[in-house]
């Protein structure tokens, strides 16, 4: 079952602005949410890790 992450947890989680994740959004390097309900959007969390193993793999290559 896919566990859909709100805005405030995607925020706390990467420690980013409202702003910076909107901004990365828009360029393409973080994935766009999901309309869950007619008034709720949120990311699935498998989105989310998949974003942050890249991060995490990027980090080992630049080493």
């Amino acid at each position: 079952m896919t566990k859909f992450l709100r805005l405030s947890e995607v925020l706390n989680r990467t420690g980013m602005s409202r702003s910076t994740l909107y901004e990365q959004i828009s360029a393409g390097t973080f994935p766009k949410p999901v309309k869950v309900s007619s008034r709720t959007n949120g990311w699935p969390e498998t989105d989310y890790e998949a974003w942050a193993a890249e991060r995490i793999a990027e980090r080992g290559e630049a080493v």
